[in-house]
């Protein structure tokens, strides 16, 4: 028979997950909440309970190169970092494309989910959903959660005495949706994420005056990296990877400050994170830096605590009159559908094997695609988590035991602890994660294999950026087109950029861009040897 699967969610998880499934010959049955697909990136002008929520202004931080669906690149006009509108047009065209719309039932709700009585021997799940006012249960032999985890803000009210005081507004992030009520206002916006960043630098431009209050700090990084090409087309790569976890810590964290820095010194403008070696996911701003030096935006630490018209920080000083508090604190992650002791099977801690499973369940039939977080795109992640979800609920993949997944779980929140700070993180190392998946359903590239037989090839897998092409070079769900893709993908990045010719567009060179860190690493290591 046929395996019934139920997926929760038509954003870009759920249309991975609707397509592996249709891979594998499985039948999905996929419940949105919306009138269309997208998720976060279907951009609404007001907020929706249940959903998530963007502002207008959002541009991807990924390049289309790095987060192209790995069997469905960008078209070569669409430009390198896109608008929230260009990003959704894209997911449109491939929900449309793999013929994926018919599979998805929109304004339904799903209420809850449920094991049934048999679970033990079946796997078996009773979901029922909402539509119209009218309920309806149906069982499926497998569930995949895809709801995401930008729904329920985070905001943190106890930690600031005084907040009830305070009788201006007071809103999270997700209710922001363009600047122009704020024109000649005092704003303190706290947080120090993509998302604060992104909203103070916007109202710089129109506000009276904007400041960023920091518990901790962030890195900024610009999307524009060496010689004006994208960030991640050069510092995501398998060979940076390998050389920032095989060097000595002490040289890994020093290169990586150093990469960090290298557009402007963060402590001159108050940014420079607490603990500056900890890979937590850094800002993506190109602006911040610019408004800091003209004065619009000013950077402070935590808020001591508020009064009815000021903020007193740590520091002393004082904010005064502000018209607007805007928390651009992150958010929770919550599936009310589901029993929290599924899913936070320890501790009350989320506890998923690599992300996705529940260990302690008697049958791995309920997978959770999305919750990850790591400098790589969110579309390639979850069309290689979907993969082996598949494989896995299909049974042609099984789990380890429940002992060596829960040694697991623990062995990454001692590396997670060490890497970023936290060990209950979401975050993970990208090309390490996808890596791993990918060996689970024999579609990781062999490296070695690849330079014997088709160098030219090997050397755009391992010096060249980690597109999503390269996890369907082999193995399951194999793409003829991936080679190729590979070969010109440099070709797609320069196509909407050259539209004023001044010559033959410039490639980088692999070789420069590694041969430089190789002898720093190098200079670095004897250095450390002679000295220590």
């Amino acid at each position: 028979m046929v395996k019934k699967v139920a997926i929760i969610g038509a954003g870009i998880s759920g249309l991975a997950s609707i397509r592996s499934c249709l891979e594998e010959g499985l039948e999905p049955t996929c419940f949105e909440k919306g009138e269309d697909v997208g998720g976060l990136w279907k951009f609404s002008d007001h907020v929706e309970e249940g959903r998530a929520s963007i502002y207008q202004s959002v541009f991807t931080n990924s390049s289309k190169e790095m987060t192209c669906f790995p069997d469905f690149p960008f078209p070569d006009d669409f430009p390198n970092f896109m608008h929230n509108s260009k990003l959704q047009e894209y997911i449109t065209m491939f929900a449309k494309e793999k013929n994926l719309l018919k599979y998805i039932q929109f304004k339904t709700i799903v209420s809850s989910v449920n094991k049934r009585p048999d679970f033990s021997t079946t796997g078996q799940w009773d979901v029922i959903t909402e539509k119209d006012g009218k309920k309806e249960s149906a069982v499926f032999d497998a569930v995949m959660i895809c709801s995401g985890h930008h729904v329920y803000p985070n905001i943190p009210k106890e930690s600031f005495p005084g907040i009830k005081l305070f009788k201006g507004k007071c809103f999270h992030s997700r209710d922001y949706k363009e600047p122009g009520i704020f024109k000649g206002k005092r704003v303190l916006v706290i947080g120090l994420g993509n998302s604060g960043c992104d909203i103070a630098s916007e109202l710089s431009h129109i506000a009276e005056k904007v400041i960023i209050s920091s518990r901790s700090g962030s890195w900024v990084m610009s999307r524009v990296w060496d010689e004006g090409y994208p960030w991640d087309m050069l510092f995501i790569t398998r060979f940076e990877t390998f050389l920032k976890n095989t060097l000595p810590t002490v040289i890994s964290d020093w290169w990586y400050m150093k990469q960090m820095n290298a557009r402007f010194k963060h402590e001159n403008y108050g940014l420079m994170p607490l603990n500056g070696t900890l890979r937590k996911e850094p800002v993506f701003n190109d602006e911040l830096p610019a408004r800091i030096l003209c004065g619009v935006v000013t950077i402070k630490p935590n808020v001591k605590e508020f009064t009815e018209d000021s903020a007193i920080f740590e520091d002393g000083t004082v904010f005064k009159s502000i018209d607007c508090v805007i928390f651009a604190t992150g958010y929770s992650y919550a599936y009310p559908f589901l029993d929290d002791s599924i899913i936070k099977s320890r501790d009350n801690e989320v506890t998923l094997f690599k992300g996705i499973f529940p260990p302690p369940l008697e049958k791995p039939t309920l997978a959770v695609i999305g919750l990850v977080q790591s400098l790589g795109a969110v579309i390639p992640t979850t069309d290689l988590q979907s993969r082996w979800a598949v494989q896995v609920i299909k049974g042609t993949c099984p789990l380890p035991s429940v002992k060596d997944m829960m040694n697991d779980i623990d062995e990454k929140m001692g590396k997670k602890l060490k890497l970023f700070g936290k060990s209950d993180t979401i975050q993970t190392d990208y090309v390490v994660y996808m890596d791993e998946l990918a060996s689970f359903i024999g579609a990781k590239p062999n490296i070695p294999w690849l330079f014997l037989t088709d160098p030219k090839l090997a050397l755009e897998v391992y010096f060249g950026p980690c597109t999503p092409y390269q996890f369907r070079l082999v193995g399951p769900g194999k793409w003829p087109g991936a080679r190729n893709a590979i070969l010109t993908q440099w070709d797609r990045l320069l196509k909407p950029m050259t539209t004023r010719v001044v010559g033959s567009p410039l490639k980088p060179c692999l070789f420069c861009n590694w041969f430089r860190p190789v002898l720093i690493s190098v200079v670095s290591i004897a250095a450390f040897i002679v000295l220590f």
